[in-house]
């Protein structure tokens, strides 16, 4: 039982990092510090699809739920859990590259607006006096 419920853990935690991942620029838009956490993790995020690496969460989980008898899964954390939803069996490398791009652009998109935001926050003058 304690294996399971630290697999489900570590399942919500990957989970919640790969939302992170994806829509952490928009956050940044409003709480413009989260974006010195969230561009170290969109770099990763972007390494891991973009190289197809297996983030070592995903081998955790596995290895937790083997450990409370359940059964593993082969393959990463994205291709078992999201991209069954989204898109049909076997997903290609060419995906995954177009999906990292993607992940990139999209998020070069909404940092040039945060910076955009930034700069016009600097240079507005001061109240003035009446």
């Amino acid at each position: 039982m304690t294996y399971r419920i630290l697999a489900d853990l570590v399942l919500v935690a990957h989970g919640l990092f790969v939302a992170f991942v994806m829509f952490g620029g928009l956050l940044a838009l409003c709480k413009p510090r989260a974006a010195y956490l969230h561009l170290p993790a969109l770099a990763w995020g972007a390494m891991v699809i973009g190289m197809g690496w297996i983030c070592p969460l995903t081998p955790l989980e596995v290895s937790l739920r083997e450990r409370a008898g359940q059964e593993g899964y082969a393959g990463g954390f994205i291709e078992h859990y999201v991209l069954g939803l989204i898109y049909p069996e076997g997903i290609t490398r060419t995906t995954q590259i177009v999906l990292a791009a993607l992940l990139i652009v999209g998020n070069i998109a909404v940092y040039a607006l945060w910076a955009r935001r930034r700069a016009r926050n600097r240079i507005k003058p001061a109240p003035t006096r009446s």
